[in-house]
């Protein structure tokens, strides 16, 4: 018998949970909810009675799944729609600082790069190229598996001025593989180059979308700087609520790896702990 109610709760939960349609999330959530049926499967005891726990394994079915849905849909508190941010205004006490990493998901250079931040339990923004996601979907997906958030930064990374459908095309096309591939709605927005004036930041912030720039820049595209002067550019400009910017693809990211474990314990040594963009933007709302 508690097996059965077992059976419809699940299957009542899922369809209450799982968004419509998303591919992505849906291959990902059946083998979590497939190893949850195992591990809640009844025990036979000794004396061959069943020990099964109901509310126990509802209740882990919706770690499973709640949250998940949550973290898979990223909109900016209302005061931010249609904004351009360059910084969270934080109290000086709250030492919390937001990764920002562009250009990707890009082969070995995001992994490695999702390798150092599991090391050390930090979570940033990808900010993603259509292209980049349609050439690297299964690191797309990795990104968002282990939790950090998403933003778009065009198909293309056009910086020259765009008409109106253009503009609509380069940020709409790659919402939807986003959406394809890793079952996210995101409307957090970077445009490529931080330029402001090509078209697309205007059509963004028509779609309520939060255009965000940086405070603090690695200078990681500087061809000719060394990691240490990543390292040194980030530390020194440390503030509370900076945007720190980075990349993980668009070239060799090489540097940028090497750098990242400094960046990450220099940081970590002056009080700072590291937050998503959405929890950045969250705790300047809650502030106010």
């Amino acid at each position: 018998m508690a097996i059965a109610l077992a059976a419809t709760a699940i299957s009542f939960l899922i369809g209450t949970l799982l968004p419509e349609n998303p591919p992505a999330l849906q291959a990902t959530d059946a083998v979590q909810v497939q190893n949850l049926n195992q591990s809640i499967t009844a025990k036979e005891l000794g004396n061959d009675r069943t020990e099964f726990h109901l509310d126990r394994a509802i209740e882990q079915l919706l770690t499973v799944l709640e949250p998940k849905e949550k973290r898979l849909t990223f909109v900016p508190p209302q005061q931010f729609q249609g904004t351009t941010i360059f910084q969270s205004k934080v109290k000086d006490s709250e030492k919390v600082i937001a990764f920002t990493v562009d250009d990707g998901p890009w082969p070995q250079t995001t992994e490695q790069m999702l390798d150092i931040f599991k090391q050390n339990d930090v979570k940033a923004t990808f900010f993603w190229i259509g292209k980049s996601i349609e050439n690297s979907p299964e690191i797309a997906r990795r990104v968002v598996a282990e939790g950090h958030a998403i933003g778009n930064h065009t198909w293309h990374h056009w910086y020259h001025q765009m008409d109106a459908a253009t503009a609509a095309s380069e940020i709409d096309r790659t919402a939807q593989i986003i959406y394809e591939t890793t079952g996210v709605k995101t409307t957090y927005f970077r445009p490529p180059g931080g330029v402001l004036n090509n078209g697309l930041a205007q059509y963004a912030k028509e779609q309520n979308y939060s255009v965000v720039m940086w405070s603090l820049t690695s200078a990681d595209t500087d061809p000719r700087a060394k990691p240490q002067a990543f390292v040194k550019n980030v530390l020194k400009g440390a503030h509370p609520g900076a945007i720190v910017l980075m990349h993980d693809g668009g070239g060799d990211r090489s540097r940028t790896v090497k750098a990242l474990p400094d960046m990450i314990s220099g940081l970590k040594a002056q009080g700072y702990r590291f937050v998503t963009i959405p929890e950045l933007l969250e705790m300047q709302e809650q502030a106010a």
